[in-house]
């Protein structure tokens, strides 16, 4: 396939789908490498970006995607009635900063950084799609382990984990609050995390 119908075939794939798709389901369905599937989803990219186009093309690991720019996100949201971006407290914010550094992690763990309950915010952010169950730990109960999701990429407007910032140093007396800064300074990079901003900073 040439590169001027890889180009189309790969855009209108994606739009279809809404969802990410892994690169090598585009690379079986069009019968091209995974490597010609990236380089045509890097030149789209550029394309949309570059000509202040609507629409992005997201890279997500090994995954594609197309989603509003950011900039729309809020206008989009309003005209089609869609659920308002992921409200994070604090607190929040500081158990999904400790999952996306440690991962795979247990909500045991997350509770031993933070030394507060967190049942409430491991639910919650599972329930916004940010985390996942992650297989379960071999260690008595097996306790269950929680990962990052492709919409924690999203909306931290980053491709791979490796993207993050470095992480803190963590037997500093301040590090769980630089943990929490880490991932706090990525808000508005992608599909905006609200920040409630009125909880304290406990479970929520």
């Amino acid at each position: 396939m040439t590169d001027e119908k890889l180009k189309p075939a790969v855009e209108a794939i994606l739009f279809a789908s809404g969802e990410p798709l892994p690169a090598a389901r585009l690379s079986l369905a069009l019968g091209v490498p995974e490597e010609d599937i990236f380089d045509c989803a890097a030149a789209l990219a550029e394309e949309y970006e570059s000509g202040e186009r609507g629409i992005r093309l997201l890279r997500l690991g090994d995954n594609l995607q197309l989603c509003s720019a950011p900039e729309y996100a809020r206008a989009a949201a309003k005209a089609i009635e869609h659920r308002a971006p992921p409200r994070l407290t604090p607190g929040a914010l500081e158990a999904l900063a400790i999952v996306a550094y440690f991962q795979p992690v247990t909500r045991a763990y997350v509770e031993q950084v933070r030394g507060v309950d967190s049942s409430y915010t491991m639910a919650s952010l599972a329930d916004k799609g940010l985390i996942a169950r992650a297989g379960r730990l071999e260690a008595p109960g097996r306790p269950t382990l929680y990962r990052t999701t492709d919409a924690f990429l999203r909306v931290m407007g980053v491709r791979t984990l490796e993207e993050l910032p470095p992480l803190p140093d963590m037997s500093s007396t301040d590090g769980l609050e630089k943990l929490r800064a880490a991932i706090d300074e990525l808000k508005g990079r992608g599909e905006q995390l609200e920040l409630d901003i009125a909880d304290g900073g406990g479970d929520a």
